[in-house]
Formats: structure tokens, sequence, C-alpha cells
């Protein structure tokens, strides 16, 4: 699993799409931290706005984009292996777990080292980190890299994956956001499965990581029936 996991993160540092979010990141959280002390002039805000305010720009390109980002990188995490056809070397020489977990930490471990790195930008202007901030973060994270791989464990095709991906990743946020505020009986249910619904408070965020974990025990079931 371990080895997966370091191919998989090893491929994802190296792409062009990646470096390309990897700068739109740092460049977010560079100007989010330079324009924060501007607003923090203007306004007044309290104790703990003032602590979140820094992360503000970065926290909401995260928050819109965060699942357009995952899927565009990893939409093939799985199904490009089993296109290609080399996914039964990989089943003759370790378990069907083991890849599917291997894939996910390989995924998640580039995220947090992106994340990280940004957080850490930020911090240096402002002195302040703000750690739910960050975990609430990493645990959103955490599901969308969650959902990507089920995703890619569903659906045999590369291309089509990709094509969902820019389906699934702009209307994650109008549907979460809409899902969670709507005061409509027959979709107000849906919040209780939606990601955002456990980022309104402070102490609900680590149900994310349950619902998480349904992803990617449906993408093993799957992907343990299927051949290769």
């Amino acid at each position: 699993m371990f080895a997966i996991s370091k191919r998989e993160f090893l491929r994802l540092v190296k792409g062009v799409k990646s470096i390309i979010i990897i700068a739109i990141m740092l460049i977010t959280a560079y100007y989010s931290a330079k324009f924060s002390n501007l607003l923090l002039s203007l306004e007044e805000f309290t104790a703990s706005e003032t602590e979140r305010i820094h992360y503000a720009g970065l926290l909401m390109l995260l928050l819109v984009f965060g699942q357009l980002f995952v899927m565009g990188l990893s939409h093939d995490v799985i199904n490009r292996e089993t296109h290609d056809r080399t996914m039964r070397f990989l089943v003759t020489r370790t378990s069907r777990l083991s890849i599917v977990l291997g894939k996910f930490f390989g995924v998640f471990l580039f995220w947090l080292l992106c994340v990280t790195v940004s957080f850490s930008i930020v911090f240096a202007f402002s002195q302040q980190l703000d750690w739910l901030s960050f975990l609430q973060v990493m645990s959103l994270l955490f599901y969308q890299i969650a959902l990507t791989v089920m995703l890619s464990v569903l659906i045999p095709k590369p291309g089509f994956t990709m094509f969902l991906g820019i389906i699934v990743g702009l209307a994650f946020p109008v549907v979460g956001f809409w899902v969670t505020f709507s005061n409509n009986p027959w979709v107000s249910w849906l919040k209780f499965v939606n990601p955002l619904y456990y980022l309104e408070s402070d102490v609900t965020f680590p149900i994310i990581l349950l619902l998480s974990a349904v992803w990617l025990a449906l993408a093993y079931v799957v992907f343990k029936r299927r051949e290769c």
C-alpha cells in the first residue's frame, strides 16, 4: 500500500495540472494574507474572526473549487490503470483493499502538502495559525477524494469520469450550499449526507470522515467484485 501511495503522490506532484493548481493555491494564499490586513484596518472583527480573516480567500477557493480541483487531477485514479490493463499486474501483487487505500492516501498526501504549504504562507504574514480551518478543509478534501475514488472505481472509462468530474466539480458547491440552507422539506434532509452542512459548526466536521468512509467502503466493494 505504501508503494502505491508513494507512486500516486509522485505522479500528482510532477503533473502539469498539479503545478498549475498548486500555483493558484499559493497565489491565493499570498494575496489572502496580504489584503486581509487592509480589511482589518477598515472593519472591526472579533478575535475569532480576526484569526480566520487571513485565511478567507484560501478557504473560499477550496470550498468552491476544491471538488473540481480534486476530480480534475484524480478522476482516473483507479480506472486509468484498469483501462490500460496495468491493474491486473497490481492485483497479483497486493490486495484490492491495499490498492484502493493506497491510491486514496497518495492523493490525500498530495493535498495535505498543498494545503499545509498554503496555510504556511498565510501564517508567515499573519503570525496566526487557524488550526480549526485547517482541519475542516482537510476533512472536506478527505471526503472529496473518497468520492473521486469511488467514481473512478464505479465508472470504467477515464474519458467519462473526466467529463463527469467537471459536472460534479461545478455542481458540488452549488448543490451543497442549496441543500444546506434550503427550507424545502423534500430536499432539506439531504443536508445530512452533505459535507458542507457539517462545516457550519466547529465540532461536527469529524462526521465528514464517516461519510468519506462510506464512499471508500463502496469503492472497495465494487472494485473487489470487478474483473481487471
